[in-house]
C-alpha cells in the first residue's frame, strides 16, 4: 500500500501498519497529505480535499483490489477507504472473500 500510494500521489506516506485477520486486511496510513492538500486544508478546503481523494481512490480501486488480492492470496469481497484531516490518517479496508478451493 506504501508503494502503491507514493506512485498514485507522488509521495508515500510517513508511516503505515497493515492488520490481517481470517476474513479481514486494514492498512492504517499516516502523513498522506501532499504539501498542495496540505496548503488547501489550510485554507478551509478540507472537504475539497476529501472529495477529490474519494474521486481518486474510486478511479483506483481496481489497482487496490487487485495488489490486496496478489499479496494475501484472496479475492476482495469488499474495499472501504477513509481519510481524516485532524489527525492525517487514511484507513483502507479489504474484506476477504473465500480461497478458491485448489
Amino acid at each position: 500500500m506504501v508503494a502503491l500510494h507514493r506512485e498514485c500521489f507522488g509521495r508515500g506516506p510517513g508511516a503505515a501498519r497493515s492488520f490481517v485477520n481470517e476474513d479481514m486486511a486494514v492498512c492504517v496510513l499516516t502523513d498522506i497529505y501532499t504539501p498542495v492538500e496540505r496548503t488547501l486544508i489550510e485554507a478551509g478546503q478540507a472537504e475539497h480535499v476529501r472529495r477529490t481523494r474519494n474521486l481518486y481512490r474510486d478511479a483506483c480501486e481496481g489497482r487496490h483490489r487487485r495488489l490486496a488480492e496478489q499479496v494475501l492470496g484472496r479475492p476482495v469481497a469488499a474495499f472501504l477507504s477513509v481519510v481524516n484531516v485532524n489527525p492525517d490518517v487514511a484507513i483502507e479496508v479489504f474484506l476477504l472473500g473465500e480461497a478458491d478451493a485448489a
